[in-house]
């Protein structure tokens, strides 16, 4: 089975990892099913930050905007299942610009799995996806747009993750 998606590297995941890779809505309610309990999350960071040039153009800011600083949520948390050690290491940002009317909420967050938010109402939301190989595992970033707001949303399956007995 190969990836249908864009992978920036030149070799393929394992082939145990692609459906997770590939998977469109709601990683959260799969993670917790392969745990058989909620997702626990832990947030390493959360406020605001400016974003880099390569976050910005993962955003679709082109000309211009590239070059002028752009402040967005951050949320960096480790995502639990039924292990010690964390699975999956996930960034969320949200640009200011997008944290409006009933985004807002995306600010309030805290221990709350962003699935349950982004995928209450709808199985899945458009979005544009890579996959990369990166130091700490595969990734996957996701640009969502939730209602007309762009998210980018990156998961990266940490080796325990492949692992984990469930």
């Amino acid at each position: 089975m190969t990836s249908n998606l864009p992978c920036l590297t030149n070799s393929l995941p394992p082939t145990e990892l692609l459906s997770w890779l590939n998977t469109e809505g709601s990683l959260t309610a799969l993670l917790e099913a392969k745990a058989g309990q909620p997702l626990r999350v832990e947030r390493s960071f959360e406020g605001y930050r400016l974003l880099s040039l390569a976050q910005k153009k993962q955003l679709g800011l082109q000309g211009a905007a590239l070059s002028r600083p752009l402040l967005a949520w951050v949320r960096e948390a480790q995502l639990y299942g039924n292990d010690e050690l964390p699975w999956v290491h996930a960034q969320s940002i949200f640009p200011l610009s997008s944290l409006k009317g009933r985004a807002r909420r995306l600010q309030q967050l805290k221990s709350t799995p962003i699935g349950y938010v982004l995928f209450k109402r709808s199985r899945t939301l458009p979005n544009q996806r890579f996959i990369e190989y990166t130091a700490d595992g595969w990734q996957r970033q996701t640009l969502y747009d939730w209602y007309g707001r762009k998210l980018l949303i990156s998961e990266t399956f940490l080796p325990d993750f492949l692992g984990s007995n469930s």
